[in-house]
């Protein structure tokens, strides 16, 4: 991770051990910007990218009304 990167409150999916541990991170900064990191849970000093809050919101939004659901046939 980047020395100049404020710390990061991390959560991993509860998903993650049914994968093999093979899943992403996510977690606000805590730096009261209201951005949130994602990295590979297990590369963690790999990239680690960054979304502003809008962002976020726009990313969780469309995955609850199911835009990222490639396995059901799109309406």
């Amino acid at each position: 991770m980047n020395d100049a990167m404020p710390e990061v409150a991390w959560h991993i999916s509860t998903k993650s051990a049914s994968n093999g541990g093979s899943c992403v991170e996510a977690g606000p900064l805590l730096d009261g910007s209201g951005r949130v990191a994602v990295r590979h849970s297990k590369a963690r000093d790999a990239a680690t990218i960054v979304y502003t809050a809008d962002e976020w919101t726009a990313f969780v939004g469309g995955v609850k009304d199911g835009e990222f659901d490639f396995t059901a046939p799109s309406r």
